[in-house]
């Protein structure tokens, strides 16, 4: 495993603060092997909202992901650094963009991950991305998402400080605006016909992070769990 969060990082060089980055965040965040199980065995095309540098495309094709992705993000220098370490990868079937997802969504069909990005958006952005995203789920299709959920308790304190913190630092264009409640996901997944599950992945770090797992049923039945 080590070898291999070397190699992808190594594909965001000579940018040595995307590449610590990368190195840092696949060897500690257990993120990426959670969306890669989330997604195995699927063919459907990935948008991915909310890219940054691209990372999950690299993590997904380790995984043996080879469905189209698609990553696009509002920093356009996040993806000028995308774009650079996907040609040096060589990756096939790998595309970023620059887009202000508040002009427009991108047409698309398949499945969509909305990782670390619903938190970062104000409450009618929100809803009209999950909606969005929900309409571009193909029978097939999984709907991936990484958020805190609003509850009591110290981990919600300590990630609503820490994405705050990626504001300050500008690592993040805005900070957090809401975070999701469990009940309002699952009202709007059971009115859509979508199963959920929803797993807690803040692995060794104090996070509230959930990975949430969104998809039409096989043979019936709608209940979240």
């Amino acid at each position: 495993m080590e070898n291999v969060i070397r190699d992808i990082a190594r594909q965001y060089l000579p940018q040595r603060t995307h590449y610590y980055y990368a190195r840092i965040k696949l060897a500690t965040d257990p993120l990426y092997a959670g969306a890669g199980a989330a997604l195995a065995g699927t063919r459907e095309p990935l948008l991915d909202l909310g890219c940054g540098i691209g990372l999950l495309a690299h993590a997904l094709r380790a995984q043996g992901f080879h469905a189209d992705y698609r990553g696009v993000d509002i920093d356009e220098a996040k993806i000028a650094s995308a774009n650079a370490a996907c040609a040096r990868a060589k990756l096939v079937g790998v595309h970023f963009e620059s887009r202000d997802l508040a002009t427009g969504f991108p047409d698309h069909r398949g499945s969509v991950a909305l990782l670390d990005i619903v938190q970062f958006l104000p409450p009618e952005a929100q809803e009209a991305l999950l909606e969005r995203s929900i309409a571009s789920l193909t029978p097939d299709g999984v709907l991936v998402m990484r958020t805190g959920l609003q509850r009591e308790g110290w981990r919600l304190r300590f990630t609503r400080a820490v994405d705050r913190l990626a504001r300050l630092s500008r690592w993040m264009n805005v900070g957090p605006q809401r975070y999701p409640s469990r009940a309002d996901l699952e009202q709007r997944f059971d009115r859509h016909g979508l199963r959920a599950t929803y797993r807690r992945l803040h692995g060794r770090l104090p996070f509230e992070n959930w990975l949430i797992c969104a998809s039409r049923p096989r043979g019936g039945g709608t209940a979240s769990r």
